[in-house]
């Protein structure tokens, strides 16, 4: 009977499923960080990449579907491994993640530009350096040469996080907060936010946010975290082969600014294109309902 109860409660409750995650999350997270910290002793690039990935699978992946698995009936359905309906929307959010960078690439230059002025220097200072630091560690993961440095790179700059972080703010926090606002465009923004903040960088807070936003429209308009999960592998995975590529010497392109141009024009085409085929996503969503 108590167990029966327990699991009735898990069901119902949303502030217990919270209080569920969230216990997962700090347990998950402080394993993940003492295995990375002990594989991180000694500074090898390769044991890096290992912790990384062991890292963010602990703190992004298994929180969520443990709850769900816990939680609901039909779990990874209701997390959001359902029928991409329509299917045409899959592949047109693939194509944003392209269309888009013109966007992307303005808002980065806007943001990196910011200056908190002089009452907030110090503040600014510890940001950069932050950031500075991150960035050093990512190109040092990313100098690869090898086609198995390539795959070891997909693998965790490209999939681990798609999957992990698609499960988290999509697949968890977006749905639960479209619930709750009763509103989904509230809910993916919210989300947006969350999951650019998340990661610590403010110079990349605007561009990771518009991101955020196309994955959690894509994702709403197609009702399927293979979607989000698909588009989010591959913006990651286009840097990580744009890097070898350049490393290799088959390419010569200045990885930080691809895609970027100052041509107004395609700058707002891409706008336009980008919004309107969100909009028609979503179209397609409310005549199939």
């Amino acid at each position: 009977m108590k167990n029966d109860l327990f699991t009735e409660q898990l069901k119902q409750s949303t502030g217990f499923r919270f209080f569920i995650y969230l216990m997962l999350l700090l347990i998950c997270s402080l394993l993940g960080s003492a295995i990375s910290l002990f594989m991180a002793i000694g500074n090898d690039i390769n044991l890096l990449k290992a912790a990384q990935g062991i890292s963010h699978a602990m703190m992004f992946t298994i929180p969520p579907i443990v709850l769900y698995l816990i939680t609901r009936e039909k779990p990874m359905q209701e997390i959001g491994f359902r029928r991409i309906s329509p299917i045409w929307a899959f592949f047109a959010g693939l194509a944003l993640m392209f269309i888009s960078l013109p966007i992307t690439n303005l808002l980065t230059v806007w943001n990196e530009s910011m200056n908190f002025g002089e009452a907030f220097a110090k503040i600014e200072e510890l940001l950069k350096s932050m950031e500075e630091a991150a960035a050093a560690l990512t190109e040092r993961m990313l100098d690869v040469d090898t086609i198995g440095g390539l795959l070891v790179n997909l693998l965790v700059i490209a999939l681990i996080p798609a999957i992990g972080e698609e499960l988290t703010f999509r697949g968890v926090l977006q749905q639960a907060l479209t619930k709750g606002c009763k509103n989904p465009h509230v809910a993916i923004i919210l989300t947006a936010a969350i999951f650019s903040f998340i990661h610590l960088q403010f110079y990349g807070f605007f561009p990771r946010m518009f991101l955020g936003l196309i994955l959690g429209y894509m994702f709403y308009a197609t009702g399927s975290l293979w979607t989000s999960i698909a588009m989010h592998f591959l913006n990651n995975g286009t840097a990580v082969v744009v890097y070898y590529l350049d490393n290799k010497g088959i390419i010569d392109a200045d990885v930080d600014s691809f895609g970027a141009t100052s041509n107004v024009l395609l700058v707002v085409l891409s706008l336009v294109a980008t919004v309107a085929i969100i909009v028609l996503a979503l179209r397609k969503k409310k005549e199939t309902k």
